[in-house]
């Protein structure tokens, strides 16, 4: 068994590690959430149209271009850090967010330069997209590279922990302001706050990660001279399949996270007719409570397994997935909070289970190549369209609920992909990458709901 699984965890070392990644990973979504939240009042300052719609789905469409972008980040910092570690590469994705997160603050809007405004959005959010590429993977291997085995999932907990907590700051920060400015104000000057915001917290990171040594596992490495030379090149020949598995099941994690951080807060106001105000303080307090779960999450994942929680988070997305709309869409504030908790739940148990997998489903010597690829692969294709199909859905429809037919499809897809997974709770990091035999689907699935029941 690996040192670092055996030996007594360092308490000190990890909160630092813990602290380091997530800082980072906070950056990272604070700018994501801002964007989401002030949607309404991006698409009058640089998407003008006279009809509201058109513009609402321009200003998501650069939300989406942006992680077309991530694909191609992923690859490029997997590669490196792959070949550097861990930690160079992670205080190099930090700096990159922080500094174009801060230009979006100081970037003169429509009125101002015209075209050119929407064109210097989409650039800079292009270049946000590909420095996220390379970061949560990274944060998450940071982490599981230094956790003790049984508590892989509560531990990487933390880093989930620190993406619902951006997001909760982001939407107080867009609270205080909608009830401390005039709208006037708010349109002139006050949008721009939070984006500035990044600028200290970046370089506190960038800080944080600096100061903490490389992973245990990747010095190994380093130490038997195994680091790979070409990550992508033998990711690709001894990953593929682990990749389409694994990536099958984030597809849901990335779709019912954006469609509760992100997408919801507008259909509070779009559907349920909810203020901006009232709907960010309702979203608030689905974050702070999405926050307080993931512990918990992690948790029961490290007690009953990847796979029986892979299964038991797609039944209640599916099962809960249809009533959390109506009840959103409802315009009572009760019930719209009851709507938002729903898709919490079923966001943090997603979200809590992937952060493991993406390391222990890959070998250490492609780790962070092969997690990057499948995590941002499925958070372009399902997580950055997630606001823009949802608006879409409803205007090609006329239905209101026609987003929650949506989740609930992929939902299932991801069921079927997470299902095809080995069990690899109790697996050391060494020992992980592709399994040579596997248990008949049919097997694994009983064994998986015997272990939920």
């Amino acid at each position: 068994m690996p040192a670092h699984d055996t030996q007594q965890v360092d308490t000190k070392t990890l909160r630092r590690v813990i602290a380091a990644a997530s800082i980072g990973n906070f950056v990272e979504w604070f700018d994501f959430a801002a964007y989401g939240f002030l949607a309404t009042i991006l698409t009058r300052e640089f998407f003008p149209s006279g009809d509201p719609t058109v513009g609402l789905l321009k200003t998501f469409a650069v939300f989406a271009v942006a992680f077309a972008f991530r694909p191609l980040g992923g690859l490029f910092f997997g590669v490196v850090g792959d070949r550097i570690g861990r930690k160079r590469t992670l205080a190099f994705t930090i700096l990159l967010m922080a500094g174009s997160t801060t230009l979006i603050g100081v970037l003169p809007t429509y009125a101002s330069i015209g075209y050119w405004a929407p064109l210097l959005l989409t650039i800079i959010r292009c270049v946000q997209g590909f420095s996220a590429g390379g970061e949560y993977a990274g944060a998450c291997a940071y982490v599981m590279e230094h956790a003790p085995r049984r508590r892989r999932a509560f531990f990487g907990s933390f880093v989930p922990v620190s993406t619902f907590s951006s997001f909760a700051c982001a939407a107080v920060v867009a609270y205080l302001l909608e009830s401390s400015l005039s709208s006037q104000a708010m349109v002139d000057w006050g949008w721009r706050i939070p984006f500035l915001i990044a600028a200290p917290v970046g370089l506190i990171g960038v800080y944080l990660r600096v100061n903490l040594n490389e992973t245990p596992a990747f010095q190994a490495l380093e130490g038997k001279k195994e680091v790979a030379h070409a990550p992508l090149v033998e990711t690709l020949h001894s990953q593929s399949r682990n990749i389409l598995k694994l990536g099958a099941f984030v597809s849901v994690t990335a779709l019912s996270f954006y469609t509760f951080t992100t997408y919801f807060a507008t259909y509070l106001q779009v559907v349920g007719h909810l203020s901006r105000g009232t709907s960010l303080l309702v979203t608030v307090l689905a974050l702070l409570f999405a926050a307080a779960l993931c512990p918990l999450a992690g948790f029961f994942s490290d007690l009953v397994g990847r796979r029986a929680t892979i299964a038991s988070t797609c039944i209640f997305i599916i099962a809960s997935v249809y009533p959390a709309f109506a009840l959103g869409g409802s315009g009572v504030l009760s019930q719209s909070l009851a709507g938002v908790a729903l898709l919490a739940i079923g966001a943090v148990l997603s979200g809590v289970v992937t952060a493991p997998l993406m390391s222990e489903v890959f070998a250490t010597k492609t780790r962070y190549t092969a997690s990057a690829i499948t995590y941002n692969l499925a958070y372009t294709i399902f997580g950055g369209t997630a606001p823009l199909v949802a608006t879409w859905l409803i205007s090609a429809t006329g239905t209101n609920l026609s987003p929650a037919y949506y989740l609930i499809a992929v939902s299932i897809f991801s069921m079927i992909g997470g299902l095809a997974l080995h069990e690899t709770s109790k697996t050391a990091l060494e020992e992980a990458g592709p399994a040579t035999d596997s248990p008949s689907n049919a097997a694994s699935v009983n064994h998986t709901f015997e272990r939920i029941s």
